[in-house]
């Protein structure tokens, strides 16, 4: 199996036109397509496609799998990032830090999720942890 690279991830939500003026308004990613429960956005050259789930039970809210999903970004605009996620009073969970051969900052979206900013590559984390 010859896989390229990483091409998209969904993120459940709890209210799309929530969680839309956070991923687009706050985050500055471009909206692709809205549909009635689903949108797709672009942010560099990763996209991510954002679906409600108006109800879930608590096993679907405390269930295994992803802990965060980390997006690439230039130690140039790491700060101003910072500076725009404390702007729009975004929950801070760790950072801004160096850690694992980069700059680092984990947030959370409406419903929980935790993203991340890194500057740094797979190489350079690794020249840390061995």
């Amino acid at each position: 199996m010859k896989v390229t690279g990483f091409n998209h991830v969904t993120i459940r939500v709890s209210c799309l036109s929530e969680s839309l003026r956070f991923y687009r308004d706050v985050l500055g990613m471009e909206l692709v397509h809205r549909g009635r429960t689903d949108a797709y956005l672009e942010w560099g050259t990763a996209w991510v496609c954002l679906v409600e789930k108006k109800e879930s039970t608590p096993a679907q809210e405390m269930s295994l799998g992803v802990d965060h999903v980390a997006f690439s970004i230039g130690r140039e605009d790491f700060d101003e990032a910072v500076r725009r996620l404390q702007a729009f009073k975004v929950q801070v969970i760790r950072g801004p830090e160096e850690r694992g051969g980069g700059r680092v900052l984990n947030f959370l979206d409406p419903d929980h999720t935790q993203l991340e900013l890194y500057t740094g590559s797979l190489q350079e984390r690794m020249k840390v942890w061995v």
